[in-house]
């Protein structure tokens, strides 16, 4: 009989050592917590009503401005999904050698599957033309531009062969897991939740804000155990994180805030009330600062949040929807207490 094996055999990549089927005992306690935070965040958008957003939708509520600025939205976010979750699948999963981050992988490829659902919904339900929206990707510039950006670390992992046991492999499983977890869930998405919600400070299009809030939230925990684990297999693999790598990482970030600020004058030529590209690159820039910071780089730009109220969106754990007495926290039966 084999000698069962300790939790501290266990690593995130490349252990040969330890049964990746095998999820107890547990070794990363982060991961599983993320898990669990995942499952008590469960909703499903065909819960959300869309009255109020079709009324605004058909009426002179909206110019032209604030319905392309919508409807680019839409565009990026409902294909950009899906590349997330292929990435996880074909690119990220296979290499991870740890049970409780797999077990994180598979929700998360779930909640991926819901937000592409949730655009689906939106669009369905604004009588929408879907051929415009769910071809922006190849149609709209500055949105190919942004997905090509990352079906390309995508095409690195899945259809190249990877050895992560080498430094250059696991470089390259890194730049794959910062590109998505930390350039496009950490700076694309939080660029656009910034531009959606802020039709919600202005009390319109409540059911679609309600949807990106729970985006939101799902895409926090996201960012979150991206983070947890990039700096994870850092300190596990100290051979990978050279001051070559870190260059090019700090390159890769800043190409993706070239992206996004070029999206941002796509959707906003003239701006909107509110909002104007202007605003959006030292938003954009300071986000990317965030996230360098939290993955060991230096920040780039020092720029100023010029959207202080996303902070308090992302912070906040409980409130009560303006339009509705449903919890935003959203989550199931279960795991809500009501003061």
């Amino acid at each position: 009989m084999k000698q069962r094996f300790s939790a501290e055999d266990k690593r995130l990549i490349n252990c040969e050592t330890v049964d990746v089927n095998q999820l107890m005992p547990l070794k990363y306690q982060w991961a599983w917590e993320h898990y669990k935070n995942g499952c008590a965040n469960h909703w499903m958008p065909s819960e959300v009503p869309m009255q109020k957003d079709v009324e605004t939708w058909r009426s002179s509520k909206l110019n032209d401005a604030e319905k392309k600025l919508i409807k680019r939205n839409l565009g990026f976010f409902a294909t950009a999904e899906s590349l997330v979750a292929n990435n996880l699948v074909l690119a990220i999963f296979k290499h991870i050698t740890n049970a409780e981050c797999r077990q994180y992988l598979l929700r998360q490829a779930f909640e991926e599957a819901i937000h592409t659902h949730t655009f689906m919904h939106i669009v369905e339900s604004l009588g929408l033309d879907e051929k415009e929206i769910f071809n922006m990707y190849r149609e709209i510039p500055a949105i190919h531009a942004k997905d090509a950006f990352e079906i390309e670390l995508t095409a690195l992992l899945a259809t190249q062969s990877v050895d992560t046991t080498t430094t250059k492999g696991k470089q390259d499983f890194l730049s794959n897991l910062i590109g998505y977890y930390i350039i496009m869930e950490g700076i694309f998405f939080y660029s656009g939740f910034a531009m959606v919600l802020s039709f919600q400070r202005r009390n319109l299009l409540p059911g679609i804000a309600e949807q990106f809030q729970y985006i939101l939230r799902d895409e926090t925990v996201h960012l979150n155990f991206g983070i947890d684990l990039i700096n994870g297999i850092k300190a596990e693999n100290p051979d990978v994180w050279t001051l070559e790598f870190k260059n090019k990482i700090a390159l890769l970030i800043q190409e993706g805030v070239k992206l996004e600020i070029a999206y941002a004058h796509d959707c906003l030529p003239n701006g909107i009330i509110g909002l104007n590209a202007s605003l959006f690159t030292d938003y954009v820039q300071y986000i990317a600062d965030r996230r360098a910071e939290r993955i060991g780089l230096p920040k780039f730009y020092n720029s100023i949040n010029p959207f202080p109220w996303m902070s308090e969106t992302v912070d906040l754990t409980k409130e009560k929807n303006f339009f509705e007495t449903r919890v935003t926290e959203y989550q199931s039966a279960a795991f809500l207490t009501w003061e």
